[in-house]
């Protein structure tokens, strides 16, 4: 495994965490009148991440019905994004935790020598 490996995972936790902020914050913002949820494309974020470059900026979600009140925020869609958003982040860390494994397990010196 290389250690380049290591890094795009770091980079998929980082876009999974910011993602996480977003949803947090409509989910807060729930009963807040006049208030659009947002949303960062996640392959926009990672590549993003992996290249350098600047994180994008969140995006309006188009798809949203709005209410009464002029705010557009659905809890059970943000339930579902945020169980989504979990499970490609537990994926990550999982990916991430087997390769550190395998890493230090190479560069272990065998106590055999064989």
């Amino acid at each position: 495994m290389q250690v380049g490996m290591i890094d795009v995972y770091g980079s998929i936790l980082n876009a999974g965490q910011q993602r996480a902020d977003l949803i947090a914050n409509n989910i807060a913002n729930a009963d807040t009148p006049n208030f659009k949820a947002v949303d960062i494309p996640f392959a926009d974020t990672l590549s993003a991440q992996l290249s350098g470059n600047t994180t994008p900026a969140p995006e309006y979600r188009a798809d949203a019905t709005v209410g009464l009140d002029g705010n557009d925020v659905s809890l059970d869609g943000e339930r579902v994004e945020s169980a989504s958003n979990a499970e490609s982040m537990t994926a990550a860390s999982t990916f991430l935790h087997q390769s550190t494994s395998d890493l230090v397990t190479a560069l272990r010196p065998n106590p055999s020598g064989i």
